[in-house]
């Protein structure tokens, strides 16, 4: 079986063997009655870190995302969000589908944040024409941006502007872990001005499955219940939550190295005669490879010619544009192979 090098997402990461271990030895209990000590021990973790009351382990940070629409908003009600945010792109049409409830996209700029302005401008009268502007969205890092961290100053402001007008802020911190190690911050201080936050356990932080929901007691008792209705009432689970206990024990000070080794892998894809950079230094784990007009492929065809010739897999973003996403399973020879590859393939 070939090895191949897998840069297409964070999401490729597998479980650590700190991991199986701790899932072998898991203490359960069945988690709807509220009786799985290892989900109610991950839940509680999450939400110190977090600076929030409870926690909800869901099974992606899709659901988690959904289940915090749906808490915040009703049917008909309206959420502002970015247009290239996670929830708006990559989930679905799940709010509107499941939820009723009405997107408001507003340009994201190059940092991923939006412009206050923007928000300000989108939010509604008290129009019986118009949907109730009830939520908005930030994304953090955010993943079309580049894994651009927003700054807990940022995250504020946006916060008090929604207050203002009777609204409430969830922050998709899929990555957040990335965004504090990134600003020298904690995770707490970037999540304390939403009123929910989401995390993911299976990206960079190797966990096998499930996301985190945090938040006040109230709200997460209504979420709870959500979650049940979405089909996402697991019972033994604390099998998979025993794995996101070793992430938040002992992934998150390591992603510092996927930081480092992403702008290792920018600055030698630079050199590259006809590859441009979003980011020449990467702000987290993400690198963004532009191919230039002089490059007779796609970067579709780049990918497979990668793949198949060099056996190191990389995302396609757009016709000239590829993702490459440093974790755990990829040390500092892995990056020299990959970049070796590109050299050749090019």
């Amino acid at each position: 079986m070939k090895k191949y090098i897998d840069l297409r997402s964070d999401t490729v990461t597998l479980p650590t063997p700190a991991m199986r271990a701790a899932m072998a030895q898991a203490e359960l209990g069945d988690d709807v009655y509220g009786e799985d000590p290892t989900v109610n021990r991950l839940e509680q973790m999450a939400a110190e870190r977090m600076g929030k009351e409870a926690g909800l382990f869901v099974a992606s940070g899709t659901m988690g995302n959904l289940v915090a629409v749906l808490t915040h908003c009703g049917r008909g009600d309206e959420v502002i969000m970015g247009k290239l945010g996670h929830t708006f792109l990559f989930e679905a049409g799940g709010v509107a589908a499941l939820g009723g409830v009405h997107p408001h996209t507003l340009p994201n700029q190059p940092d991923g944040s939006i412009l206050l302005e923007d928000i300000r401008a989108a939010v509604r009268a008290d129009n019986p024409h118009f949907p109730v502007s009830r939520l908005v969205i930030l994304e953090n890092t955010h993943n079309r941006c580049g894994g651009a961290p927003l700054t807990a100053e940022y995250t504020r402001q946006v916060a008090s502007l929604a207050g203002e007008y009777g609204m409430k802020l969830h922050l998709d911190g899929a990555r957040i872990f990335n965004a504090a190690v990134a600003l020298g911050v904690s995770a707490a201080d970037l999540a304390a001005p939403a009123d929910s936050v989401t995390f993911c356990l299976s990206k960079g932080l190797c966990a096998p499955v499930g996301s985190v929901l945090c938040g006040e007691g109230g709200f997460i008792a209504k979420a709870r219940r959500l979650r049940k209705m979405l089909g996402g009432g697991m019972r033994q689970a604390g099998v998979l939550a025993a794995a996101g206990v070793v992430a938040l024990e002992e992934m998150v000070d390591r992603l510092a190295e996927d930081h480092r080794r992403a702008r290792q892998l920018a600055s030698k894809l630079a050199q590259i005669p006809g590859v441009s950079l979003k980011h020449v230094m990467p702000p987290s784990n993400m690198v963004f490879v532009n191919l230039d007009e002089q490059i007779p492929m796609t970067a579709d065809q780049l990918a497979n010619r990668l793949k198949n010739d060099f056996q190191v897999l990389v995302g396609v973003v757009s016709q000239k544009q590829l993702r490459l996403v440093t974790h755990y399973w990829i040390d500092d020879e892995a990056v020299e192979r990959a970049v070796l590859a590109f050299e050749r393939a090019l």
